[in-house]
């Protein structure tokens, strides 16, 4: 029995993604780019498992004329469908895992970014989370869908410095997909497809060129706006700051993603656990040493605007953020030894410690697999 295992990341975009131009191509209506977050917080793992042996199957696809029976397993280290691009993490798992387990690199791509493109097939933002750093996904002009490829801007040792606060609210499934919410959207909105065409290339260039530079204020400056109280608590920590000091985010879900250079992390998250903090300890996942406590200064300087002498109330609300991640910037996908396998070659134990969750689109999955057995018999 041959076993293959994988880890892939998570990744925050900063220039979203929303809308599809091909639906089955899975193409998007614009370019996007992404920050990818560190594995030692946010990560998929997936084993393949498959072989003569193995009769009974999680996934049957024919390839050639031949049935050829898989076992995949997989499994998050974060909220599945919770807006924290579980999808992208578990299909660009996906793809790397079989892709190790047919023996294919991209030395062995048809064409450039093959693996990109399938991994994309199965979630778009997938094709961000096969590589570390700053990645752009390129929206592609070609029908086929071919250029349609994530690239990498930077990698992750390029602004090492930076990090994001994941504050999680939500950790359960998200009423609406992203992909009903993007059909929705482009069938309500024509400010969708004039963003698209008008807006999005500028962006991209703008948030490239802040990424190379390590330009924050920049970054900022791309990102949505709202009225969630972690919002106003993020505005007000600049106001007192003086300059821009933290940037938020949201993605398909409502959980806010924070991004400030470690020299500030202690900062903010002392203030969000102050403001958002539940009865008992609030978790927090960091590789960061932190302290809960923000300093008597802290909330003095943040409570008191200095100009005017006027106070200004903290935003205080019991029980709504459950947890935190704080993680650096990180690297693409990895290989992993037998010992994290989810699946033992020899019996197909499935270790009970573990939580454990079957690829949720088997039909996605199959193609996958198809696609790359095809690159690799070809």
């Amino acid at each position: 029995m041959k076993v293959a295992t994988c880890s892939a990341p998570t990744n925050i975009a900063v220039i979203k993604y929303w809308g599809k131009d091909n639906v089955g191509l899975n193409t998007p209506m614009n370019s996007s780019m992404s920050i990818t977050l560190h594995q030692d917080q946010l990560r998929t793992t997936t084993s393949v498992a498959g072989g003569s042996r193995l009769q009974r199957t999680r996934l049957e696809c024919t390839i050639n004329k031949r049935r050829r029976h898989l076992h995949i397993v997989s499994t998050n280290s974060f909220p599945t469908a919770a807006g924290l691009a579980s999808s992208a993490a578990g299909f660009a798992c996906l793809v790397a895992t079989l892709a190790k387990f047919y023996g294919i690199s991209k030395a062995d791509e048809e064409y450039p970014g093959q693996l990109s493109a399938i991994a994309r097939q199965g979630s778009g933002s997938a094709c961000r989370s096969l590589d570390g750093g700053f990645v752009a996904w390129q929206k592609g002009e070609r029908p086929d869908g071919r250029d349609s490829i994530a690239v990498q801007v930077a990698n992750e040792i390029h602004w090492p410095g930076l990090c994001a606060v994941v504050c999680v609210v939500d950790d359960t499934h998200k009423d609406t997909s992203s992909t009903i919410g993007m059909q929705t959207t482009k069938a309500t909105s024509p400010l969708l497809t004039y963003r698209a065409k008008h807006l999005v290339a500028g962006r991209m260039k703008t948030m490239e060129k802040a990424i190379l530079e390590r330009d924050f204020e920049t970054l900022r400056h791309t990102h949505n706006a709202g009225q969630q109280p972690v919002i106003r608590l993020v505005h007000r920590y600049n106001e007192q700051a003086g300059c821009v000091q933290a940037a938020y985010t949201f993605d398909a879900g409502p959980n806010a993603v924070v991004f400030v250079e470690e020299q500030h992390v202690q900062q903010l998250v002392s203030l969000v656990h102050h403001c958002f903090s539940t009865p008992s300890m609030m978790t927090i996942r960091s590789s960061i040493p932190i302290n809960r406590t923000p300093s008597d200064a802290l909330l003095e300087q943040m409570q008191t605007n200095v100009e005017s002498g006027t106070t200004f109330k903290l935003p205080h609300v019991p029980n709504s953020i459950k947890l935190m991640y704080i993680s650096r910037v990180g690297g693409g996908t990895r290989v992993l030894l037998m010992d994290e396998a989810l699946v033992d070659a020899s019996s197909l134990w499935l270790p009970s410690e573990q939580t454990l969750r079957y690829l949720a689109t088997a039909a996605a999955a199959a193609a996958v697999a198809g696609n790359l057995a095809k690159s690799k018999t070809k």
